[in-house]
């Protein structure tokens, strides 16, 4: 087990724009900052960071406009070490772990209040997948600011030249299909009593507290059916123990870890609606990031395809495709093995290129 598991740690949501409105919030932040959920929720994430570049944050998770930024928009999961307010009126240090969805971004903090206060000036980030950038925001912005006034001149000059001398404007950018990504809350595992229930293959696992609404986009299913639903209800019977399995590992450390299974794309989740038996039921391959905290679980889902249902042997068992034969205790990657404490020596992998 990580040494660093009994370090207070929360999970957050904020919105992804610049008000970076907090969301949600878990019972950690209590033990980490000293504040109640219900004092951050609705308040603006970036008013907690204690240090200078507290305005530049929210453009780490902007939408790129250039055709040659579209790899580093593509990045997913971001770490980065930064102070945080307290209640106390003292900073902590934290380590950042962010997942980036449609509309808001998850947060996975992890506090150290025992190292003395350093001010960090600069914000540094290290990508954890896509274009595997480390960026250093605020030499960034100060570099994009100083530039303005250039780029402001020269679009003046170019405006005033004749259209028709200079040959037709460079198109418009346009961005290749989005991928469906979704993120989910649910409860700790280990505090969740997990029970084979009886003539059913099913378990009664985490419950889902917070799913954003593009989970539409991925399943039949909406945020008001989800809520406090049981999440392995979501999937395939054949991935039952390989996600059981995954969330395992979740409570057994603090890191980011990696998994694809597949969803039924119609589950059974309203009373008296028309059941899909499994053997019918379309399966939505996800790609899964997840990290565990002491009061939750943060997963962020990537829609990799839809497939038809695996047959089944003789026996009833499902064939799984060849996609999922692998190494069952493969597959992980820790954050202590994507970075290490210094931000400067740090390193990371890239998702999987299933597509």
């Amino acid at each position: 087990m990580s040494n660093n598991v009994h370090r207070p740690t929360f999970i957050g949501i904020h919105a992804r724009d610049p008000s970076t409105r907090v969301l949600y919030m878990s019972s950690g932040c209590r033990q980490a900052m000293g504040f109640t959920p219900s004092y951050i929720v609705s308040k603006r994430a970036h008013d907690f960071i204690a240090d200078p570049y507290q305005d530049d944050y929210s453009t780490i998770y902007e939408s790129k406009g250039d055709e040659e930024d579209t790899e580093a928009d593509e990045a997913n999961a971001y770490v980065m070490y930064m102070n945080i307010k307290t209640a106390e009126g003292g900073p902590v240090l934290h380590r950042i772990t962010t997942f980036k969805c449609d509309n808001c971004v998850i947060v996975i903090a992890m506090a150290f209040p025992e190292l003395p206060y350093q001010n960090r000036h600069e914000l540094e980030v290290q990508m954890l997948d896509g274009a595997m950038k480390r960026m250093n925001v605020t030499r960034d912005k100060e570099a994009e600011r100083a530039n303005t006034s250039n780029h402001q001149r020269a679009a003046a000059r170019w405006r005033n030249r004749s259209e028709t001398t200079y040959g037709q404007r460079v198109p418009l950018y346009y961005a290749q299909s989005r991928q469906v990504k979704v993120a989910f809350v649910l409860e700790n595992p280990e505090a969740t009593e997990v029970q084979a229930m009886e003539g059913v293959r099913r378990q009664n696992g985490p419950l889902v507290v917070f799913v954003t609404g593009s989970v539409g986009r991925l399943i039949d299913a909406d945020t008001s059916d989800l809520m406090h639903f049981p999440f392995l209800k979501l999937v395939a019977p054949e991935d039952l123990l390989r996600v059981s399995k995954f969330f395992e590992k979740l409570t057994d450390t603090p890191d980011v870890l990696f998994e694809s299974f597949s969803l039924l794309q119609r589950p059974h989740v309203i009373e008296g609606d028309i059941v899909i038996a499994d053997e019918q039921n379309t399966r939505v391959v996800v790609e899964c990031l997840g990290a565990n905290v002491q009061d939750g679980v943060a997963l962020l889902l990537r829609k990799l395809r839809s497939e038809a249902p695996p047959t089944m042997d003789e026996m009833g068992n499902y064939l799984r495709p060849k996609v999922h034969e692998v190494d069952e205790d493969g597959g992980y990657m820790t954050l202590s093995e994507m970075i290490s404490d210094d931000p400067e020596t740090s390193d990371a992998p890239e998702w999987s290129r299933m597509l």
